[in-house]
């Protein structure tokens, strides 16, 4: 049986990931829910179609990963950098249509732990998740 978290939150205490979902596409971000949700160690503690909304809901509560579109709404980079500041545990998974250098590495020098483009299957946008919630 798997501990709880001390807050009860899911977390990696709880074995259970606390996972973001930040997209404005309606489609890709339902799609990104039944993906997460299908995962017995994932639970999505929100999702958001703008970085106002992204920051609001990082802050309340605090996920170990956000998977953030770069091109999203009040900028990728900005929003990346904004949830750094209200919730500095947890860590963001850039997911972009983009592998453009510029774009690649303007996340990256915001603090983004992962890199994974929309076309990638559903293992490696799920390993990338795993893997940066690793270095919590």
């Amino acid at each position: 049986m798997t501990a709880a978290a001390p807050d009860g939150r899911p977390g990696p205490a709880s074995g259970v990931l606390g996972v973001l979902l930040c997209d404005d596409n309606p489609m890709i971000l339902e799609t990104l829910g039944e993906v997460v949700r299908a995962q017995p160690d994932m639970r999505v503690v929100g999702t958001a179609r703008s970085g106002e909304r992204a920051v609001d809901l990082a802050r309340l509560h605090r996920p170990d990963v956000v998977v953030l579109d770069v091109r999203f709404p009040g900028g990728g980079p900005t929003v990346a950098a904004a949830v750094a500041r209200c919730s500095p545990t947890s860590r963001v998974v850039a997911f972009s249509a983009y592998d453009d250098k510029g774009s690649v590495e303007q996340m990256l020098g915001v603090g983004v732990c992962a890199y994974v483009l929309k076309g990638a299957g559903n293992r490696e946008l799920l390993a990338a998740v795993r893997g940066t919630a690793q270095a919590l």
